[in-house]
């Protein structure tokens, strides 16, 4: 099971966790995810890491989004986009092990599937904005 099965897992987790608040019952919402994408344990470790890091440095990371979004205040970001950016700029930054091209690309194909019709294209611009940033 590929990678990416664990990076749309970590994106439901993430949208539930911002849609309810809660964050109390994170080993449940990740368990309960990972059984309905049928991930294998191997990838139930990597969403995990990706969630528990997107939501350790989640200050940071909505940071860095509206410093580069900047005509887009944070809330106005539909709940997907918001959240697969959170997760991909956590990747890309604090996940040295992917490399931020393979992360972009992953964020911009999981946006086709579960975002609008402009999430590709508004995550990939975001995204290779902070990527060309960090790699200076």
């Amino acid at each position: 099971m590929s990678r990416r099965v664990a990076r749309e897992t970590a994106l439901q987790v993430l949208f539930q966790i911002d849609f309810t608040g809660e964050v109390d019952s994170l080993e449940q919402v990740i368990e309960h995810w990972a059984k309905e994408f049928a991930v294998s344990e191997k990838n139930k470790k990597f969403t995990s890491e990706l969630v528990e890091g997107t939501l350790k440095h989640k200050q940071d990371i909505d940071e860095k989004i509206s410093a580069t979004a900047h005509e887009w205040a944070l809330d106005r970001l539909n709940t997907v986009d918001r959240n697969l950016m959170r997760l991909a700029i956590f990747e890309m930054l604090y996940y040295p092990d992917t490399p931020q091209r393979v992360t972009l690309n992953e964020a911009i194909e999981i946006a086709k599937k579960f975002g609008s019709e402009e999430s590709g294209k508004f995550i990939n611009g975001i995204l290779d904005k902070l990527m060309d940033s960090s790699e200076k």
